[in-house]
């Protein structure tokens, strides 16, 4: 992902999350505003008690004084734990909002997307990126709504004091807004940097665990341990890069707060002992002076918190401005229905054509080329075809995981295209290559999609997976790893099957669902299949014309093209390309038979 042009500006897009809590905001921001107020009546009376007791005035008023100095310390007290209390906390919310929204959004973006656009990089949008915008949202707000009204008001209570010493003091703060800029913009660029190391960084981490087998069987911890140190090096090094821009930002900010304190001490001493500034209004000024300082110094902070939530507002940008290529007809009253299906539908492929969009100069990769078929309704097709044939492509395209770039695909006579994706997909049971299955109990991965324990069990039956499930300590309940790793290769593309059945479909797509398992298991299962799909459609790709045989109708791909379709029997007969991959499979399946190597 790059990164999202604006600068700053990006936080404007945070204000319709703002929106909603405008009442809270007002509420705390109100907190911000009266317990600086309170916070700057108290050099005011300080004042008064010191040049009262210069005058000689009686200990009561000055015990009032104190005692009202303690009354209005407490009620700035009260509101500034308030103030803490609604603006952190509704930035809590709004980013439960974002990373709510985020993760809907991305439930709607197309698998190409994902090919774009690694695990890791979006995971660290999702963390380090959405804490730097909360910090913007919240604390960044009050600290510069307290910086702003603190400053008024020291300024206010300055120039009532002294007009003169007020503007000799601020002089050297007017390179103040050129500092901020250009320190601003430098540490926007380098979080950026930040930012986007940290996806590298949680992407190598996130690869390496997926992948920890494969480290091990090639003896690869050691380069690995290396490679994620030098990352996090890097890492490291871009942060103190930051850490050195603050560390200029803040003493930049003090040196001009303290030539301003120089001034007042200098001049504002003189002014006590000319007579014409009481010793009273010098401490309340110099107080003043120092209630500007810090917002001031603060003010670095609250640029930080800003230029990092800009930053990372516009990281999360790239996720939320992304647009889905895949999305149901818009308006949805546009959308077409389908009839009611006793069992299954029927599916037409007309002229159908598929390529990957090219990268800069290369040409498109043509991947199908003018497919044509037809899949009655409670048939099976068997898709059958060497590797790089175009076979699971062609199975993406019926649950519109990728549309056609030509032609198109109708089920029940109706354009895919045509009908919203939550009917499309309600009406398939899809079994990839890769069998994913999630962290949670067995049951519930066959159940996925709203199907019954019922179902689950009648499809664990169909997929052979019912004796398997007998030995696990668990049972069905038996609670599976990441990825269904604590399962073997043939157990999680059973369980694949299982979970795909459970929905009882009108339509089962099964793409290579057998390569795992082993002949006799195959063989079960597909006995199993026939009397499960005889009420349905069926399309099953397999590079093994045993898994397809008893299919209907079959149709054999080569290079993206249909080039032979017929039964079983016939594509026998014709002795072309099936017959040549069932010959080669024939003897791949007797070499190993023979295989004389030691037991």
């Amino acid at each position: 992902m790059s990164a999202h042009a604006g600068g700053i500006s990006s936080l404007t897009r945070l204000v319709p999350w703002l929106v909603p809590y405008r009442w809270k905001f007002a509420a705390g921001l109100s907190c911000v505003a009266v317990s600086t107020a309170l916070y700057s009546l108290i050099p005011t009376l300080l004042q008064q008690a010191i040049d009262g007791m210069e005058r000689g005035a009686p200990a009561g008023a000055i015990v009032r004084i104190a005692g009202l100095m303690v009354v209005v310390t407490l009620v700035m007290a009260v509101f500034r734990y308030y103030m803490r209390e609604i603006l952190n906390g509704v930035s809590r919310v709004i980013e439960n909002d974002l990373r709510d929204a985020l993760f809907r959004h991305l439930t709607t973006l197309d698998v190409s997307w994902f090919a774009r656009n690694r695990t890791g990089e979006v995971m660290a949008r999702l963390t380090n990126d959405l804490g730097a915008v909360r910090m913007a949202a919240g604390p960044a707000i009050m600290y510069l709504t307290n910086t702003i009204f603190g400053g008024v008001f020291a300024l206010a209570f300055m120039w009532r004091i002294s007009a003169r010493l007020t503007l000799l003091a601020i002089l050297p703060m007017l390179a103040l807004p050129w500092l901020m800029f250009r320190l601003g913009r430098a540490i926007h660029d380098r979080f950026e940097r930040v930012q986007a190391h940290f996806g590298d960084l949680t992407t190598m981490v996130q690869e390496h665990l997926s992948g920890v087998r494969i480290v091990r069987a090639y003896r690869q911890e050691e380069p690995e341990r290396e490679r994620f140190a030098a990352l996090s090096e890097e890492y490291l090094e871009r942060n103190l890069r930051l850490v050195r821009l603050h560390g200029l930002m803040n003493p930049t900010f003090t040196l001009l707060a303290g030539l301003g304190a120089a001034i007042v001490l200098w001049l504002g001493g003189g002014m006590v002992v000319a007579g014409t500034l009481t010793v009273g209004a010098f401490v309340a000024f110099g107080l003043y002076l120092a209630n500007l300082t810090w917002p001031l110094i603060a003010l670095g902070w609250v640029t930080s918190l800003f230029q990092r939530g800009a930053a990372s507002m516009a990281r999360i940008l790239e996720i939320l401005d992304a647009v889905p290529t895949i999305q149901s007809p818009r308006p949805p009253r546009l959308a077409a229905s389908l009839p009611p299906a006793a069992g299954g539908r029927s599916l037409r492929f007309e002229g159908v054509s598929f390529a990957y969009p090219p990268r800069g100069d290369e040409t498109p990769r043509m991947v199908l080329d003018n497919v044509s078929f037809t899949v009655e309704a409670g048939t099976t097709l068997g898709v059958v075809g060497a590797t790089a044939s175009g076979k699971t492509t062609l199975l993406e395209l019926i649950p519109r995981l990728a549309d056609p770039t030509a032609g198109r695909i109708l089920l029940d006579g109706i354009d895919l295209r045509d009908l919203p994706l939550e009917d499309l997909r309600a009406e398939l049971g899809f079994v990839p290559q890769e069998s994913l299955l999630f962290s949670e109990p067995l049951m519930e991965n066959l159940a996925y999609g709203s199907a019954s324990a019922d179902d689950a069990r009648w499809a664990g039956g169909v997929a052979q997976l019912t004796e398997t499930v007998a030995q696990f300590p668990g049972g069905w309940d038996t609670m599976l790893g990441e990825r269904g790793v604590n399962l073997s290769g043939g157990q999680k593309q059973r369980a694949a099957i299982a979970r795909a059945l459970a929905r009882r479909p009108s339509v089962v797509i099964l793409d290579d669902a057998l390569s795992a398992v082993d002949t006799h298991t195959e063989a079960e299962i597909l006995r199993g299949l026939r009397e499960a799909l005889e009420a349905r459609t069926a399309i099953i790709a397999s590079h093994r014309v045993t898994a397809i045989r008893d299919a209907h109708w079959i149709i054999v791909l080569d290079g993206g093209r249909v080039v032979e379709q017929g039964r079983h029997p016939e594509l026998l007969a014709a002795k072309g390309r099936y017959w040549r991959l069932l010959e080669r499979q024939r003897l791949e399946d007797s070499v190993e038979d023979e295989d004389p190597s030691p037991a």
